[in-house]
Order: structure tokens, then sequence, then C-alpha cells
């Protein structure tokens, strides 16, 4: 029984291209209680593989976080074995404004302590009592009211390629961090001001939303679907689309465009750009915004040694790896000190001041 991959991404990346057919991908979650999360990350296993599914799936105690790719032909199959689950039935599914079929080229599926990693350790929060959902018609209204506090839930390397407009973007590498700084900040707004609060597709609000009620906040709201869910409403509905250029996600797309607009630049010339990248020197691996320019100067690389590194014979870059294991500044995502500092991040506290001079 074959419960894990036993091809390379390079060898299904090739099969994938002598195929030919066009895969969707698609991205869902459900906070649910799973007993038997072993049992049950198996079961999806198998399923999927037989569907040629691909993927990053985790499962938890809390529930399933999934973001996939799916061949065109095998929707409708993959749709029915969600539907034959019962808290998987008709769960909503966001799928990409824009289409890669190379956007997974493996099937992981992952048993984790959580399916958003949150660092709480308090047993009294319940993770379904929840904020209200709204769609983009109503998060436009919403938004445009004085007494509505709009936080981005992301990252920071995820809002500086762009965001809703108006919205507080804290200065965070993770989703654990953002909680306790907006709840801190925003802690005199719990019962006369309209908490409202978007990511991605909906995850970590969810959670978020559910944290601040438990924390007292008495008007807490979510973006049905986040960001992607908001961006098929308002084309098919002629809404305003409130949100300026392009959604980062977690796949080999690295984002989708939403606007026109560039509102980053690149770390290290300052010109504006909003493509990230990873350092090429396998021992860095940085994520970082890079321009074209920058990308042919450096040879995609973040700084002059690990150009320098990268120009070495592989197996001199193998031997200088050696013992050293994984860099935590692979998790920097464009914080190390050899890189232009980005004028375009906001500090929480900043903005807010900013943002509500009335308050």
């Amino acid at each position: 029984m074959q419960l894990y991959n036993n091809l390379s991404a390079k060898e299904r990346a090739a099969l994938i291209k002598e195929a030919g057919k066009d895969r969707l991908t698609i991205s869902f979650y459900k906070y649910a209680l799973i007993k038997n999360t072993e049992i049950f990350r198996n079961h999806m296993f198998l399923a999927w593989d037989e569907l040629d599914v691909l993927g990053r799936i985790y499962i938890a105690t809390e529930g399933i976080n999934a973001q996939l790719s799916v061949p065109a032909e095998n929707f409708e199959a993959f749709k029915n074995h969600l539907d034959s689950i019962s808290f998987l039935e008709n769960v909503r599914l966001n799928i990409a404004i824009e289409q890669d079929n190379f956007s997974f080229l493996k099937l992981k599926v992952k048993v984790r302590p959580k399916i958003v990693a949150d660092g709480l350790n308090d047993s009294t929060f319940d993770v379904t009592n929840k904020g209200i959902h709204v769609g983009a018609e109503q998060f436009n209204e919403l938004i445009e009211d004085p007494d509505t506090i709009l936080v981005d839930m992301r990252n920071h390397y995820e809002s500086e390629i762009g965001h809703f407009k108006n919205a507080i973007t804290p200065d965070v590498d993770t989703f654990r961090q953002s909680l306790d700084i907006i709840e801190e900040d925003l802690k005199e707004h719990k019962e006369d001001k309209k908490l409202v609060m978007y990511c991605t597709g909906g995850i970590r609000c969810e959670k978020a939303s559910a944290y601040y009620k438990h924390k007292g906040f008495k008007n807490v709201f979510q973006l049905e679907g986040g960001i992607i869910n908001y961006t098929r409403e308002v084309k098919s509905k002629g809404l305003e689309n409130k949100f300026v250029g392009k959604n980062f996600v977690f796949d080999e797309r690295r984002a989708e465009r939403i606007s026109d607009d560039v509102i980053a630049s690149c770390h290290q010339c300052g010109k504006p750009a909003d493509v990230h990248t990873n350092c090429a020197n396998e021992a860095c691996h940085l994520l970082f915004i890079q321009c074209d320019d920058c990308k042919k100067e450096m040879e995609n690389c973040c700084s002059v040694s690990c150009m320098e590194i990268n120009r070495l014979p592989y197996e001199e870059q193998k031997a200088l790896r050696k013992g050293q294991g994984n860099s935590n500044d692979i998790f920097k995502k464009g914080r190390a000190d050899h890189l232009r500092k980005d004028k375009n991040l906001r500090n929480i506290k900043e903005h807010f001041k900013a943002a509500q001079p009335e308050l």
C-alpha cells in the first residue's frame, strides 16, 4: 500500500507536461474534530493519489487545511469524495484566479498539531465560535464605515505586494505573532469598533475571529473565502475591487495579480517590483523581492557572497553546506540585514494612528 510519494518533483513535472491536460489549483479548509488523524490522513492520501491529486495538506485534531492541484477531468470525482465525508460535504472550494498546471508537484498529506500554527495553549478557546462571515458586497460597505478597523491577518511578505486599501498590515513574520500584537493595539476598541479581518482564503481569519471573540471583541467580521473568493465575487457581480496589487499564494506561482498596481519595491535597488524569488544559493534560499535588472546582475542571488558561492561547482557547494543544517535565514522573507529595508512595511501602531486620527 503506497502512502507516500515515489516520484520526484522533476519526474512529476515531466509526466504532467507529457499528459498535456489542464489541472485546477484549489484550496479549502474546515475546522472540525478529527479523532484519529493518522487513519484519516492515510484515507485521504489513498483516495487522492488515485485521482492524481497533488498538493500540500495538513490534518490535525482541529480540522484540515488543503492547498492542491487536481486534473480538471477528475474534479467531479474529487468533489464527490469530499461530499462523502460528513464534515466536508459542500465545503467551500477556493479555485485559483490564475491557473498553473505545475503549481504542485507532489502529494503531501501531513499530520500536524494544528492546521494553523497559532502558539495558543488555551483550553477554553473555542475555534468554532467564529466571527460573522461577509461576502464581497458587504465587505466593501463595512470597510468604508468610519467605525470599522480593517486588519490584514497575513504576514508582512504577503501584504507588502498586495493588500486592501486602508488596511492595517502588521509587520510580522508569522500568524502567531500577529494575534497578540493586534489585541494589544486594539484593546481599547473591543466594544465600540467593528473588527474586520481578511487573509488569503479565510483559514487564518476564522481562527483569529474566534480568538478575538474569546478575548472580548464584540463586533468581529471576516471576509468569506478570503482574497481569492473576494476577487471572483467582485468580477462576477461587477463590484468595485478594493484590493491593490498581488495576492501572495503558497505554491509554485507565488502570487496572483489582482490589480495592475505595483505597490512593493525591489529589496536590492528599490525600483518598483513585486515578484518574489528564492536566492539561487541553496545554502541561503532566502525569499525576497527582486526586479529583472537585479535578477540579471545578481544572477538570482540576494548578495555578492551568495552569488560567488552559487558559481562554484555543485560538489563544492554541497561540501560547504555539510553539517550546516537549514538556516533560519530562509524564513526572514526579505528581512536579511544586507537587503534594503522596505519602506512600504508599516508598524501596526503607527498605521493605526494614521488611519484613525480621530481616536
